[in-house]
Parts: structure tokens; sequence; C-alpha cells
């Protein structure tokens, strides 16, 4: 979890100019999802949102697999400890965060007007940013392993 600056989010330039970490973690992140769930389609990955209660940020979206792998900016994790990091981190800026855990259609991730089907859901489409979003997150998924063969379903 990264805190911007106030008025980057919301400044085009700035905000493009964010480390790809940053980038993804604050406001890119469910295009990193959908650029991974994209690239790995024979996964068991699913999009999870943590949605925040009502009064809170903090929303994220990761690429989830049920048995507890996850992918989001840090890369491969335990989701079981990202999500107690993610709450511990969470609450030592806003006290009582909590969240809930939303499954995600792929195709919401990058339809603005599909997202806002789920309340207080509102998620740019690549078009959207500054320039086209959907290379960059190709480029940072290239950082990272491809997922191991075992979480890959088999034909």
């Amino acid at each position: 979890m990264y805190i911007l600056p106030p008025g980057i989010k919301e400044d085009p330039v700035r905000r493009w100019a964010l480390p790809d970490r940053v980038f993804f973690a604050r406001g890119a992140c469910h295009i990193l999802a959908h650029a991974f769930l994209d690239a790995y389609p024979a996964s068991k990955f699913a999009a999870i949102w943590i949605k925040p209660a009502l009064g809170f940020t903090g929303s994220h979206i990761v690429a989830v697999r049920d048995d507890d792998t996850a992918f989001d900016y840090h890369g491969y994790s335990c989701w079981s400890r990202l999500l107690e990091h993610t709450r511990a981190k969470a609450n030592r800026w806003w006290p009582g965060w909590t969240a809930e855990l939303i499954p995600l259609p792929k195709e919401v991730l990058i339809s603005e007007a599909k997202s806002r089907e789920f309340d207080r859901l509102w998620l740019r489409e690549p078009k959207q940013f500054l320039h086209d979003v959907m290379p960059r997150a190709g480029r940072f998924l290239l950082r990272f392993p491809r997922p191991p063969a075992k979480l890959l379903l088999t034909r």
C-alpha cells in the first residue's frame, strides 16, 4: 500500500510518471490483474476486489487462486499473508479499517461501465490513462516468472 501526495491521481502526467510498482498499486491494480489473467489464461487465478468498508479508502484488486496464491504489484505471494499485510497496514493509517472480498469477472477490469455495476467500484479503462497502459502492464509482468506449472490447468 502506498499513500500518494494530494493531486497525483487526478493529474494524468504526474500519475503516469509514478514508478511502475506504485502506479500498479495506486489506481491501476485492475489493469495489472487483467494483464496477468490475459497472459496466463490456463491458470486458475481470478480477480478479487478488496473492497474497504464504507468511509474507508484502500481499495485493491488482485489475481488470486484458491490454493492461497496471489499476484499483484508485489509479484506472487501467499494470499492470506497479503490480505493480513493489507489489513495491518491499512489499520495503521485508518484505525478500524476492514474490507470485504468481492470476486470480479475479468471483463469488469477494463470496462468503466461494467465496473459501475458493483457498488462503489469505478475503474478506468485502459484508454483513459495518459498513454496506452496495457503495454506498460505487459512489461511489468515480465519482471516476474510465469506461474509455476503446478498452478496451470492441465488439459
